[in-house]
């Protein structure tokens, strides 16, 4: 990038030259909304310190590196094994992309069960161009949030799963997103649509991973639609490269009697920022909004979260925990929001972290903004290091020092993993955080049986 040209004026000129080239470029409807897109992200400029929301995170990778669109070669790269987060070997329906390019030969998708559909955007903007305008863009807002306007703009792949009115999936589908292995740093912007009908059931397992170590920018936009009566459990690992800059904007809007129920796990990448904005919009509905990150050398993990009680009798549950080393920093700012006439809300929120060096930072934000009587909620938010009483319990037990932290380590992130309901990812995710720690992490599977 030229001292002269801006980040911001980088991608509008990405897009002005890749526009005709992105699917349904044909159609009036989503030629509008991508044109509407790149006008916001142009007007507003990226995100900035100054900016309250963003005041502990700053954009520095966009602004340093020239990113520039993916490719159809980027897309054939190599992959000599599918980074996963359930077992290969087990007959679940997985869609994979590389570099933003579909893979139909990493994917399996024969054994679908009747009433679930799982494609590109591009397969169903081709298809069903009627059914995805009436659904695609109706929930997040550009409004405020210009990389959900510049990924409305340049969305060039995502996965579009529908399941249909009464349909319960009883195996987990995985979406799986492949980045890296390119000759310059390149960005994409997936655009998943989740649509679950009235009275549907379906686990969806998500996962960003990064291969190789050059710099590459993924710039993710989820709508996520509950019906009434419907239950969604999503679940999503981050586990980019450590040159990566990972930003996701997920927006879930919840029905009557609905349960969404999510959870995040970020192992990786130089700049990692998740903004989770959920609505709870029919009586009975519930959002689990849970996740935990594992940070070290200079990584940095933000989630933001927003969770709107619309309608009365609705509840919510968020437990976030995190582990951060050597200059790693986290960043944690949630808001609960009950808006007048939802009464009989039952909300929890609380945000812990553990420091493993003395250069690691956390910034913690936890609000309740509330304009009704009839309420029960609660936040909270602690920071510090491992105990160092209990610490001495375990090497008093002969179990050398390396270990018995990670023990201390597994024992504290338990509680959010535990959060997740399917077992088989509860196992996978655990596992994930067993290879992450250091100091021969497999024996302590062993002291704990």
């Amino acid at each position: 990038m030229t001292q002269n040209v801006t980040p911001v004026e980088a991608f509008v000129a990405d897009f002005e030259a890749v526009n005709g080239l992105l699917a349904g470029n044909d159609l009036p409807w989503l030629s509008s909304l991508r044109r509407s897109g790149i006008e916001q992200f142009s007007g507003q400029g990226l995100p900035h310190a100054k900016l309250e929301a963003w005041k502990y995170t700053r954009l520095r990778p966009l602004e340093d590196t020239s990113f520039r669109p993916v490719n159809d070669a980027d897309g054939s790269a190599g992959v000599a094994s599918i980074p996963a987060v359930l077992p290969s070997d087990s007959s679940h329906p997985r869609i994979v992309f590389v570099n933003g390019t579909l893979r139909p030969d990493l994917s399996w998708l024969d054994a679908l069960p009747d009433g679930v559909s799982i494609e590109s955007l591009g397969q169903v903007i081709a298809s069903d161009p009627e059914w995805v305008g009436a659904h695609l863009g109706r929930i997040g807002r550009l409004d405020g949030q210009p990389l959900t306007a510049l990924n409305t703009a340049m969305m060039n792949c995502g996965c579009v799963i529908r399941v249909r009115r009464g349909v319960v999936v009883e195996a987990p589908i995985e979406v799986i997103y492949v980045a890296g292995l390119t000759d310059s740093p390149v960005a994409y912007h997936p655009r998943n649509l989740i649509v679950m009908e009235e009275n549907s059931q379906a686990t969806i397992v998500k996962l960003h991973a990064g291969l190789g170590v050059g710099a590459y920018f993924a710039n993710a936009v989820t709508e996520v639609e509950v019906g009434d009566g419907a239950t969604l459990r999503h679940y999503r690992v981050q586990s980019e490269n450590r040159e990566s800059t990972h930003l996701a904007n997920l927006n879930v809007r919840i029905g009557k009697d609905a349960t969404y129920d999510g959870f995040g796990l970020h192992l990786g990448g130089r700049l990692s920022r998740t903004d989770v904005f959920a609505r709870l919009e029919g009586e009975g509905g519930h959002c689990g909004l849970n996740g935990a990150y594992l940070m070290k050398g200079r990584e940095h993990c933000d989630t933001t979260t927003v969770i709107e009680h619309h309608a009365a009798h609705t509840t919510c549950r968020e437990i976030f925990k995190g582990i951060l080393d050597d200059e790693a920093r986290g960043v944690f700012q949630g808001k609960i929001i009950v808006h007048p006439g939802a009464q009989q809300i039952d909300g929890h929120q609380l945000s812990n972290a553990l420091l493993l060096s003395d250069r690691a930072e956390m910034d913690a934000k936890p609000e309740l903004e509330i304009y009704a009587d009839d309420v029960k909620c609660s936040h909270g938010a602690t920071t510090g290091k491992l105990d160092d009483t209990s610490l001495f319990y375990l090497r008093s037990r002969g179990i050398p020092e390396a270990l018995a932290r990670n023990l201390l380590i597994q024992s504290f992130l338990a509680e959010v993993i535990d959060e997740v309901k399917d077992e088989a990812v509860r196992e996978a995710l655990m596992d994930k955080v067993i290879h992450w720690l250091p100091a021969q992490c497999f024996l302590a599977e062993e002291w704990t049986k």
